[in-house]
C-alpha cells in the first residue's frame, strides 16, 4: 500500500475565492443571491487556471477541459437538460393545476395541513423543483390560514417541508441528479435507499402538523382538474422506478406530456417546442455550473487540494460510519456556506466519492448521505432560495418558519439513525453473484 498524500493546502484557494465572493457578497449587501453564483464560479476557476506556474497555461487549460468534459458530468448535464424541458412541458399544458387542485380536493378538511405537506411531497417528486413548488403552492397555503386560526409560518414550513421531500426524491431533481452521478450510481437504487430513511420522517411529520392543527378547518373550491393532465408524471415516476434508462424516461415524459397539450389544445406545436427550449434555458446556469466546477476541481485536484482535503477529512477518520459522517458534515457546511444544495453536492461529489471508495461505502448510501444532509440545511437556512421565496408570498419572516420546520429537522435525525445503525445493510453485486452461481452448482 502506498503512503498517502497529504496534499497542498494553497491549491484550495479558488474554493476560498468562491466562498469569499458568494458568503462575502450576501453579508455586506443582507443578499446571499445578489452575486450571480456562475460569475462566481468563473473567476474562482480562473484564479485556479492562474496557480501552479511550474505548469504552463496550455496544459493547465488541458487539465481543466478534460475536468470539465468528464463523461459523467456531460451525461449530468444532459439530464438537467432533458429534466427542464420535461417540467416545463408538463407545466405548460396544466399538469401542476390539476395535480395541485386534485389534491385540494380530496383533502380532508380537518387536515388541511397535513393535506399541503402531501401535495407538496407529490408535487415537487413529480416537479423536480423545489422552488417550482413553493410557488405553486404557497399562495394556497396563505389562503388556508387567512380562513382559519393556523400561522402563517407552519403552513408555509408546511409547503417548504413538502418541497424539500422531492428535492431529495425527485427521478428530475438536480439535487438527485447530481448525487446520483457524481457517487457513479444508479437513479433508482438511490431512490430506493433514500425513499426508506426518509419516510419516518414524512410520517412523523404529518402527525404533528394533524396534532398541531386538530380541530382547524377552512371550506376548500372544488377545483376542475384532468386526470389525463396528471399521467405523465405518474408516468416518469413508474418507468425511472422499474429501472428505465433516465434519458428514456424523460424523452417518454417529453413527448407524452406534448402529446396531451396537442390533444387537449393547450399546446400547437410550435408551443410544445417552444416550451421544450424554454424548460431547457431554465438549466442552462446550473449546466454551465457544472462543467465550470468540474472543471475547477479537476485542476485543484492536479495541484493537490483534493488530497488535501481528503486527508484532512479522513485524518481522524477511523471507520466505515466515520467516514459517512464525514461525508454529511462536508455537505452540509458547503451548503451552509453555498445556500444551494445542488451546488454543494457538485463541489463535495468528488471528495465523497474519493472517500467512499476510501471505506467501501455503498455508492447508493453516499448518494443518498449527499442529498438527504443537503437538503436538510438547505430547508433550515433562512437565506436559503426555498425559505426566502414562501415567507416572501406570506410576508412574514425568514425565521418565524424555522420553529415549525419539522421535515427537514427529520430528516437529518433520520438520516445520522440510519448511519450509526448501519442501515440498510448491502450485499454487493459480486458477493450476490457468487451465491447465486454456488447454489446454481
Amino acid at each position: 500500500m502506498g503512503v498517502e498524500r497529504k496534499g497542498n493546502a494553497w491549491a484550495l484557494l479558488p474554493f476560498a475565492v468562491f466562498l469569499i465572493l458568494f458568503i462575502g457578497t450576501g453579508f455586506v449587501t443582507g443578499d446571499f443571491y445578489a452575486f450571480p453564483v456562475i460569475v462566481a464560479i468563473a473567476i474562482s476557476a480562473a484564479v485556479a487556471l492562474a496557480m501552479n506556474p511550474k505548469e504552463s497555461f496550455t496544459k493547465k487549460v488541458d487539465i481543466f477541459c478534460r475536468g470539465a468534459g468528464n463523461g459523467s458530468v456531460m451525461l449530468m448535464v444532459v439530464i438537467f437538460l432533458l429534466a427542464g424541458a420535461f417540467s416545463a412541458t408538463a407545466k405548460g399544458m396544466g399538469a401542476v393545476d390539476s395535480t395541485v387542485n386534485l389534491a385540494l380536493s380530496v383533502v380532508p378538511q380537518n387536515l388541511l395541513m397535513v393535506g399541503m405537506f402531501v401535495i407538496a411531497c407529490f408535487i415537487s417528486l413529480s416537479m423536480g423543483t423545489s422552488m417550482g413548488t413553493i410557488v405553486a403552492l404557497a399562495p394556497i397555503g396563505v389562503g388556508i390560514s387567512e380562513q382559519t386560526d393556523i400561522s402563517l409560518a407552519l403552513s408555509m414550513a408546511a409547503v417548504i417541508g413538502g418541497a424539500m421531500f422531492g428535492d431529495n426524491l425527485s427521478f428530475i431533481s438536480d439535487t438527485t441528479i447530481s448525487a446520483v452521478r457524481s457517487q457513479n450510481t444508479q437513479m433508482k437504487d438511490k431512490f430506493k435507499v433514500n425513499f426508506w430513511i426518509v419516510l419516518p420522517a414524512a410520517i412523523i411529520t404529518c402527525v404533528l402538523l394533524g396534532i398541531l392543527t386538530m380541530g382547524e378547518s377552512a371550506q376548500i373550491e372544488q377545483y376542475e382538474y384532468s386526470l389525463v393532465k396528471i399521467l405523465p408524471y405518474l408516468l416518469v415516476i413508474v418507468t425511472a422506478l422499474v429501472g428505465v434508462n433516465v434519458f428514456l424516461v424523460l424523452a417518454l415524459g417529453i413527448v407524452f406530456a406534448g402529446g396531451v397539450g396537442l390533444v387537449d389544445g393547450s399546446y400547437n406545436l410550435m408551443g410544445v417546442v417552444q416550451s421544450i427550449g424554454e424548460g431547457m434555458a431554465g438549466m442552462y446556469e446550473i449546466a454551465f455550473l457544472a462543467i465550470l466546477i468540474a472543471g475547477m476541481v479537476e485542476i485543484i485536484k492536479h495541484n493537490g487540494g483534493i488530497d488535501f482535503l481528503l486527508h484532512l477529512a479522513t485524518s481522524k477518520i477511523k471507520t466505515k460510519k466515520g467516514a459517512e459522517f464525514g461525508i454529511a458534515g462536508l455537505v452540509g457546511l458547503t451548503d451552509l456556506s453555498t445556500a444551494n444544495n445542488t451546488i454543494a453536492i457538485i463541489i463535495t461529489g468528488p471528495l465523497a466519492k474519493d472517500i467512499a471508495d476510501k471505506y467501501e461505502i455503498d455508492p447508493r448510501k453516499s448518494s443518498s448521505i449527499l442529498d438527504i444532509f443537503s437538503c436538510c440545511v438547505q430547508g433550515l437556512i433562512p437565506y436559503g432560495g426555498q425559505i426566502l421565496a414562501a415567507t416572501a408570498v406570506a410576508g412574514i419572516s425568514p425565521i418565524a418558519v424555522l420553529q415549525y420546520s419539522y421535515y427537514p429537522i427529520l430528516i437529518g435525525i433520520c438520516g445520522v439513525i440510519a448511519i450509526s445503525m448501519g442501515y440498510p445493510r448491502f450485499t454487493s453485486k459480486t458477493k450476490r453473484a457468487e451465491s447465486l452461481s454456488s447454489q446454481a452448482s
